[in-house]
C-alpha cells in the first residue's frame, strides 16, 4: 500500500500548517539549492526559518537580500546541532516541522507526500524519506534509520544502487534528521532533542524515546530528497569522532529496558570493541578512547534521565525488540556503514 495520494498539479495544495526548519554553519552555497528546491514544492504556505550556527560567511546577507519570506535565527556562538534544532522547534507554530540539513535538495512533492503519510497514519511521531546521491541519483544515501540488538544505528541501503528495493513504505526505527517531517505535538510528550547530545545520535535518541512512548515512524519512499553528504562535517575530517562512541553509551544507558541491556550486553561488548578496532585503524582510535572517557563522566547524567524514560515507558519489551533490525554479521554491519550516514554534521 503507498502512502502517496493523487496529486492534481492544478489544484495548489496549501500547507499553512508546515514549518520548514533548515540547519546551517557557513553553508551559502548549499543555500542556493535548497531553499529554491523548498519554493518550488508543490504545496505553498509554509513558513521557512533557517537557523545558523555562528557563521562567519554571508548566509545571513544571501537570505536575506534572495528570500526575504524566510525568518533567520542566529546563534552568536556555536551551539551544535541538538541545540539548533530545539531552536527551531520551539521556534514554529505550526502542526508539522520538517527538519532539514542545508546540503539538499527536494524533489518537488516532497512535503505534499510526507505530510500526506503522517495524515493517514496518526500513530506515527515523524516520516522520513527515500534519500539519494547528490550527485548520484541512481545510488541511494538511505531508506529510513534502523538499530540492530548491537545498539549500533545505520541507513538502510546506504551507498547501495536503487533498484526498487526500498519502494514499499512501511516502519523504520527512527527517522534521520537530515529530512524529516515531524508531528509537533509528538514534542510535546517525547520532550525535545536531547542538548546533551551536542550532535550525532540525536535523532536516534528522540526516535527511541518516541517509539518507548508508543509512537512509531514511517519511511515514505515516494518522497524523495537529494543528499550532498557529510558537506559540512567534511571540512574537519575526525574533528567529532568522539561524540559517535559518547553519545553511543549515553544513548543506551538512557533509553535501553533493562531486560534488553541483560540479554544484549554481550554483543554490544563485541560490537564495541570491533568499533574501536575500526576506528584505530582509520587512525581515530585515541578519539574514541576519549569518547569513552567522556561518556564515563556522563553516567550519572544519563541515569538520572533513565529513571524518568524508563518510568513513563508504555510498550512492551517485545514490541520494541521486534522494531529492531536484524541481527548483523559484524563484517557486513550497519557497524561497517555507521560513518557514512549523515549529512550537515
Amino acid at each position: 500500500m503507498s502512502d502517496r495520494a493523487p496529486i492534481d498539479p492544478s489544484t495548489p495544495v496549501d500547507a499553512s500548517d508546515v514549518t520548514f526548519v533548515i540547519l546551517s554553519w557557513n553553508g551559502r552555497s548549499f543555500l542556493e539549492v535548497v531553499l529554491p528546491s523548498i519554493f518550488a514544492q508543490s504545496a505553498q504556505g509554509f513558513a521557512v526559518y533557517v537557523i545558523d550556527d555562528a557563521s562567519t560567511d554571508d548566509s545571513r546577507e544571501y537570505v536575506e537580500r534572495e528570500w526575504p519570506q524566510v525568518k533567520f535565527i542566529a546563534h552568536s556562538d556555536n551551539v551544535g546541532v541538538t541545540r539548533n534544532m530545539n531552536r527551531g522547534i520551539s521556534s514554529a507554530t505550526t502542526t508539522y516541522v520538517a527538519l532539514l540539513n542545508n546540503d539538499l535538495e527536494l524533489d518537488p512533492d516532497w512535503l505534499v507526500v510526507m505530510r500526506g503519510a503522517l495524515e493517514a497514519h496518526p500513530e506515527a511521531a515523524a516520516a522520513d524519506c527515500k534519500m539519494l546521491d547528490y550527485y548520484q541519483r541512481d545510488r541511494l544515501d538511505g531508506a529510513g534509520d534502523e538499530l540492530t540488538s548491537y545498539m549500533l544505528p545505520g541507513r538502510r541501503g546506504n551507498g547501495e544502487l536503487d533498484r526498487g528495493q526500498y519502494d514499499e513504505p512501511g516502519e523504520v526505527f527512527s527517522v534521520c534528521c537530515g529530512a524529516a517531517l515531524f508531528r509537533a505535538s509528538a514534542f510535546e510528550e517525547v520532550g525535545p532533542f536531547d542538548a546533551d547530545l551536542f550532535a550525532y545520535y540525536e535523532d536516534v535518541d528522540w526516535g527511541f524515546r518516541a517509539r518507548l512512548l508508543g509512537y512509531c515512524a514511517r519511511y515514505v519512499p515516494a518522497a524523495v530528497a537529494f543528499h550532498m553528504g557529510s558537506a559540512t562535517t567534511s571540512r574537519e575530517p575526525g574533528r567529532w569522532s568522539h561524540l559517535f562512541p559518547r553519545n553511543q553509551v549515553y544513548v543506551v544507558i538512557k533509553d535501553l529496558p533493562a531486560r534488553l541491556a541483560f540479554r544484549y550486553w554481550p554483543r554490544i561488548l563485541v560490537g564495541e570493541l570491533y568499533w574501536l578496532g575500526t576506528d584505530m585503524r582509520r587512525g581515530l582510535g585515541l578519539k574514541h578512547l576519549k569518547g569513552w572517557w567522556q561518556a564515563l563522566f556522563m553516567t550519572s547524567l544519563a541515569l538520572r534521565k533513565r529513571r524518568e524514560i524508563q518510568a513513563r515507558r508504555r510498550v512492551s519489551v517485545e514490541a520494541l525488540e521486534a522494531a529492531l533490525a536484524p541481527r548483523p554479521g559484524l563484517r557486513e554491519s550497519v557497524l561497517a556503514r555507521l560513518f557514512r550516514r549523515r549529512g550537515l554534521r
